[in-house]
């Protein structure tokens, strides 16, 4: 349930019921995509309600909206103090925030509009793709080109190539799709970022068609840390039969396991990989506990 007749939400500089947060059907973001949003997530921790990252998330909502020319007149300060403010009128501790910027005016143009919108809701919400290891399907869809879009932004409408390939994928009985870039190369989920193991390293896609997600990132540098080498480099889907094991990493998603591709199954079981101890070592670190002393 992402709102109740007791939600608050922050719109256009009020918080308001979240059932007051509405658009005309003429807004231009509505008929077009032209929208910026960013998934945040907010954990009870020993010190309180923290954040994560809230300043690389609102700093790449700012970028999103520069790529594609939408006004956005909030700072990263403000933007994060509406946020807690947000957590607080809703009584939330873990919790998912969504900002999303947007053209609220009657305007069938397309043309970039004078003025933006902001929405800001938060909403109790668990792992955006459950507890258990996914079966992945490779999608017969690619990511888009990015010499068409802007890909490291994240815009409202590139998910449309994303709603498409999950619910293709789910309709041939898998959990979720794993894309290919133009290249054949593998780019990432819908809405999480692809890593697979072998030999002790990690492999990740690099820059180019995918978004490199705060979580990706995190994950990357905690397993450095650990002392754990992590490769970006591109590589095509017949390399993962060499694989020991495969994770998918975003915001809502967390860190979640990967039990097959296709007809690939996996021989070790998740919880035994290099994936599943770094999910443990990033519960700890957004949760604010002891980062676990597990060798890995």
């Amino acid at each position: 349930m992402y709102f109740t007749s007791h939600t608050v939400a922050f719109l256009d500089g009020e918080f308001i019921p979240a059932e007051q947060a509405t658009v005309g059907a003429y807004a231009q973001s509505l008929h077009y995509g032209y929208a910026v949003f960013e998934g945040i997530r907010a954990y009870h921790t020993p010190a309180g309600t923290r954040i994560f990252k809230p300043r690389e998330h609102f700093e790449r909502f700012h970028y999103s909206c520069q790529a594609i020319g939408l006004p956005l007149s909030y700072s990263v300060e403000e933007l994060t103090e509406i946020s807690y403010r947000l957590l607080e009128l809703n009584q939330l501790q873990d919790a998912y925030i969504r900002p999303l910027a947007f053209a609220g005016a009657p305007n069938m143009s397309l043309k970039c509009p004078p003025a933006g919108n902001l929405l800001m809701a938060v909403w109790d919400w668990g792992k955006y793709l459950g507890d258990q290891s996914l079966r992945l399907t490779i999608s017969p869809y690619e990511r888009p080109n990015p010499k068409a879009v802007p890909i490291e932004a994240k815009v409202a409408g590139h998910y449309a190539n994303s709603i498409i390939a999950s619910t293709e994928a789910k309709s041939r009985g898998f959990d979720e799709a794993l894309l290919l870039d133009m290249h054949g190369n593998v780019a990432e989920g819908p809405g999480a970022n692809f890593f697979f193991e072998r030999d002790g390293e990690l492999f990740t896609p690099p820059a180019g068609s995918i978004l490199r997600g705060i979580t990706r990132n995190t994950i990357i540098d905690l397993a450095r840390e650990a002392g754990i080498r992590v490769t970006e480099t591109f590589f095509r889907p017949e390399e993962l039969r060499t694989a020991t094991g495969a994770f998918m990493t975003g915001t809502a998603a967390e860190v979640v396991g990967v039990a097959a591709i296709d007809d690939l199954v996996f021989d070790t079981p998740f919880a035994d990989t290099l994936g599943a101890a770094l999910a443990r070592r990033y519960t700890a670190l957004v949760t604010g506990q002891a980062v676990p002393a597990e060798p890995v």
